[in-house]
């Protein structure tokens, strides 16, 4: 079988569609005239990370709060497990030619529910970070709202909800 869309061709085993299927799979190709390599380049350009950032390396994590409904505090968990587990000797050693412990940049992308961005406390979530300069912090609709399965009054919910946010820290100088 032959997919065409644009200028685009994937071609697929002959096996691929199994006939004991009474659906076969449907899939949605998307394709786009513009080379992807140069949509990147356009968007990062005013989006986490932005242009002032010689980027190093991406740290990601997730966080969430399943009692007590906080956005906030997911996010400072997910950035939390963004740096958690990473050790940056470069800036304190010296080891990138030029480049010292006081020129780290933090960039920070947060994923979260739309319905409760509005309460993300944002210096708060950048307390996080023990060094390094904080150039941005970008929110974006992306997260998670779900039930934590159980509603525990004693530990400050007010629903079964659990708020779940995902962070990219892009660290660079």
């Amino acid at each position: 079988m032959i997919l065409n869309a644009s200028f685009h061709t994937i071609k697929l085993p002959s096996n691929f569609l199994q006939p004991n299927l009474k659906h076969p799979p449907q899939f949605t190709l998307f394709a786009s005239k513009t080379p992807s390599i140069s949509m990147a380049a356009t968007s990062l350009s005013s989006t986490v990370p932005n242009s002032s950032l010689t980027l190093l390396f991406v740290e990601m994590g997730v966080g969430y709060d399943q009692h007590g409904q906080d956005v906030t505090k997911a996010a400072m968990k997910a950035c939390r497990d963004a740096i958690s587990s990473n050790s940056i000797p470069a800036f304190r050693r010296g080891s990138i030619p030029g480049v010292s412990f006081d020129r780290m940049k933090l960039q920070i992308k947060l994923g979260v529910p739309r319905s409760l961005q509005p309460t993300l406390d944002i210096e708060k979530v950048k307390s996080v970070f023990p060094y390094g300069k904080i150039e941005n912090v970008e929110v974006v609709d992306g997260g998670l709202i779900c039930s934590s399965g159980v509603h525990v009054e004693e530990m400050g919910d007010k629903d079964d909800n659990c708020y779940i946010v995902n962070a990219a820290v892009y660290v660079g100088y």
